[in-house]
């Protein structure tokens, strides 16, 4: 490994108070009971792209709000004890929101999950014809986005194994090179109805190139859309000015709402009147009359006029109040200088001789540019397990839970490590590479 201070980067770190903001799990191993010592030490909690941690404060607003909740009933939806009015509580998160993704408050709204999202964006703006009907989207796309792209276009009547396009990394090769991406745009663009990637691939950890990839599909006159699940809060965007149509994503992972946190939305500001919500719910509808209960929908200008029911005040309250303490989200440029080293491959973690035995492949692009915070390491022995029926990938991903690495596995060979930087420190990094090594020399002398 490159020679690393982890103590010193630490002790640098800007972003090193915010640590103290969240519950860190406990050490509570998989299949082996934890030693006297280890019992109720801290995990290396290494899996915030799949869920982020509880912050503490949480705590104490959910009680706030259960008691507000018991004491002020329906009146609190205008008359709210603690500024948090649950009528316009969604209003309250997009400014924040807006700046993590590089748009405008009024292009933004919180609200669904992010499948319910993505269909109601797809019905909104995926308006195939006979000659343009094909979405464009990279190869093994989170299965939720895949199921959305199939039913949507056999929802038009079109066959989704011809409308469904994949674009697939070169053989030997994981991530999606630029050029590649580009010729495909090129080939398909003239039959393409839309563009829709993921702004970080969940799988692999690759950062795609958001703005060429809009610059060169609207140039073919395609709809742009991403899914942001793994890159709102991770990496740096501007969808404004890159002139991205629609975005969509969750807040549970970088930004730490909790399971099945309050999703949100992005609509450019150019389609507010070129082509105005199809769907209407009752919270798109003007709040200055929206309890008037009128029969004919005046719907709110913007992406809040996309709402269509009220948001569940307490995910919603949470998420408001993460955003505005947490003042590293009002730029996620101040993540990237101060946390790319344990995101990189060369500084933590390298892959071992390649004629070992449990010998990984990291999957995720070195190139700090071209990815975001996450290492997916493989294990190609998809078809070899050990007589107890486990996978190498699975074997080691036991041995790290049990000595309180947590990390995330995904079928059928890849481990994901995502160090967060609002709580995961260097040296946690550096205690994980070094586990991770222990773990394989002792399956490499079993």
């Amino acid at each position: 490994m490159q020679s690393v201070d982890p103590v010193a980067l630490d002790a640098a770190d800007p972003l090193k108070q915010f640590r103290d903001e969240f519950h860190l799990p406990v050490f509570h191993p998989i299949g082996e009971k934890a030693s006297q010592e280890q019992q109720g030490e801290p995990c290396t909690y290494l899996s915030g792209n799949s869920l982020g941690l509880l912050s503490k404060r949480s705590e104490v607003l959910i009680k706030e709000e259960l008691q507000v909740w018991a004491n002020r009933a329906v009146d609190a939806h205008v008359n709210h004890p603690h500024q948090r009015p649950w009528a316009p509580i969604a209003d309250l998160v997009t400014p924040s929101l807006a700046r993590l993704v590089g748009a405008e408050p009024e292009e933004v709204a919180c609200m669904g999950s992010l499948t319910s999202n993505l269909h109601l964006m797809m019905t909104n703006f995926y308006t195939p014809s006979p000659k343009r009907f094909k979405i464009l989207c990279e190869a093994k796309a989170f299965p939720s986005d895949q199921y959305a792209f199939h039913s949507q276009a056999a929802l038009h009547g079109f066959d989704p194994a011809e409308a469904v396009v994949e674009i697939s990394p070169r053989q030997g090769e994981y991530a999606l090179r630029e050029e590649d991406i580009m010729a495909a745009i090129e080939e398909h663009g003239d039959e393409t109805a839309l563009v829709l990637f993921s702004g970080v691939q969940y799988y692999t950890g690759q950062w795609f190139p958001m703005e060429r990839i809009t610059k060169e599909a609207k140039s073919k006159g395609c709809i742009v859309g991403f899914d942001l699940a793994h890159a709102v809060g991770n990496v740096p965007m501007s969808l404004h000015d890159w002139g991205v149509d629609f975005a969509v994503w969750c807040t549970y992972k970088y930004l730490n709402s909790g399971p099945g946190g309050i999703g949100g939305l992005f609509v450019h500001s150019k389609w507010e009147t070129e082509s105005p919500p199809k769907l209407h719910g009752w919270w798109g509808h003007n709040p200055s009359t929206r309890f008037h209960m009128p029969p004919d929908y005046d719907g709110i200008p913007g992406a809040s006029g996309y709402q269509l029911s009220n948001p569940l005040v307490r995910l919603t309250a949470y998420l408001e109040t993460r955003l505005r303490e947490s003042k590293y989200f009002i730029d996620v440029n101040d993540l990237r200088p101060s946390k790319n080293t344990p995101t990189g491959s060369e500084a933590q973690i390298e892959s071992p001789t390649a004629g070992r035995p449990t010998a990984f492949t990291i999957i995720t692009p070195q190139d700090p540019s071209s990815r975001g915070a996450q290492l997916s390491l493989l294990w190609p022995f998809s078809s070899s397990s050990t007589p107890d029926g486990q996978r190498p990938m699975q074997r080691v991903h036991a041995a790290l839970v049990a000595r309180g690495i947590i990390g995330d596995e995904r079928d059928p060979d890849v481990i994901r490590l995502s160090p967060v930087p609002l709580y995961n420190t260097f040296q946690e990094c550096e205690h994980a590479a070094t586990i991770l090594e222990l773990v394989l020399d002792g399956l490499a002398r079993e």
